[in-house]
């Protein structure tokens, strides 16, 4: 069954309660929950997701709403971080038998780890949009010239590309044979470098107040402030450039298997969601910023991707519209470990054995994404019954990893 707990459920002084979705928390990751439910600008409560593991400042897989405030990290430096995932009209068995040309094929399309594309173009209108939009913010922030070598340059060579970490893009079969491709991926260096910029700014703006903080990474912008003003825009820019960036690795990665496969037409069920980014909303009577960090929207009838790890099972979700989580879920399976303890602990042979069967790299620079160092997806999902339903179930059979 489902599973809710609530921290500070009798709390004084203006703190806030949590609600938890799991038992499966440690206790850096609760402390993190308790020191953000003592900020003044929360509203109502905090919830946290089924995958919910320490972070920097903010905890991963928490759902945090503010008054008249954002916290630039508890939003994170993968602004707009999330998934894209489509259905094709082909089967299972029309993939070939050796699935190893298909995931170079990939490779070759799209740059992964710190790899971009050597040519520049701007096909797109929305494209064009964000270039003029990124004009503005580097005219205004002259500081995050000095944090990227060419950010002019680098953000449309970075467009279309993987990046590494727990990134990565799949192709899946799901309950009915059906063919899926599935991605993950964020807004690169330039949101890299928006991210970590603002964070420093909310830092020096409550210069006099850090002391009174928690937690110094929980610096935040209220309204009224040209910087809150200046987050807002240049995070909504972030947003878009994640969400266009993983458009484009989409086509990018059907035209680069076509080839490959009998002629396919891609379905129109199709899904694109952050879970890493700020959204005004409304929620138990007043309109609030929401931060989902870690975190996807499952608004009533809303579709999701909730991956696991990459020998585990993945989820296409309908949001059921849990007002107690502010009508979110999680967002994937959770780390129980941190990289360098994964890479400490297991060897190349585990990680062959945990992913057999699946056409991926199973050298030493991916061990640190071994699933064993994820929680149990199905656990996971089993609590959050109560937030989403299950739609497709998928199985990965080849993974791209940075």
């Amino acid at each position: 069954m489902p599973i809710q707990i609530e921290l500070n459920k009798n709390a004084q002084n203006g703190v806030k309660p949590v609600k938890i979705f799991t038992r499966d928390i440690d206790q850096n990751a609760l402390s993190q929950l308790k020191n953000m439910a003592q900020l003044p600008i929360i509203h109502s409560h905090i919830a946290a997701m089924p995958d919910v593991h320490m972070g920097i400042g903010a905890t991963v897989g928490s759902v945090i709403p503010t008054l008249s405030a954002i916290i630039p990290a508890a939003v994170g430096v993968d602004i707009g971080c999330g998934m894209n995932a489509v259905r094709l009209s082909i089967k299972a068995h029309q993939l070939p038998d050796n699935l190893r040309e298909i995931r170079l094929a990939i490779e070759r399309a799209v740059p992964v780890g710190f790899a971009s594309h050597k040519m520049i173009s701007v096909r797109e209108a929305s494209a064009k949009k964000l270039e003029k939009g990124l004009d503005v913010l580097l005219d205004k922030h002259q500081q995050l010239l000095k944090m990227m070598k060419n950010p002019r340059q680098t953000w449309l060579q970075q467009l279309g590309t993987l990046g590494s970490g727990n990134h990565f893009i799949e192709l899946c079969i799901d309950e009915n044979k059906d063919v899926w491709i599935m991605l993950h991926s964020g807004s690169r260096g330039i949101g890299n470098a928006i991210g970590r910029h603002f964070i420093q700014k909310a830092r020096k703006d409550m210069q006099g107040h850090l002391h009174n903080l928690p937690d110094t990474n929980l610096a935040y912008f209220e309204e009224g402030n040209a910087n809150f003003n200046d987050y807002l825009e240049a995070v909504e820019w972030a947003q878009q450039y994640a969400f266009l960036n993983r458009q484009e690795m989409m086509g990018l990665v059907t035209r680069a298997i076509a080839p490959l496969l009998p002629a396919f037409q891609v379905t129109r069920e199709a899904i694109n969601c952050h879970h890493n980014y700020v959204n005004r909303e409304h929620h138990f009577g007043q309109d609030v910023y929401v931060t989902r960090k870690g975190a996807i929207s499952a608004r009533e009838g809303e579709l999701g991707i909730i991956p696991g790890s990459m020998g585990a099972r993945s989820y296409i979700v309908r949001g059921k519209g849990n007002d107690e989580a502010f009508c979110s879920c999680a967002h994937g399976a959770g780390r129980t470990m941190s990289r360098t303890a994964a890479k400490k602990q297991f060897k190349r042979r585990d990680l062959e054995v945990q992913t057999r069967g699946i056409e991926c790299r199973k050298d030493t620079g991916v061990i640190d994404e071994i699933p064993a160092a994820y929680k149990d997806i199905d656990v996971v999902m089993e609590n959050q019954k109560d937030l989403v339903e299950v739609v497709h179930t998928l199985r990965q059979v080849v993974c791209v990893k940075g």
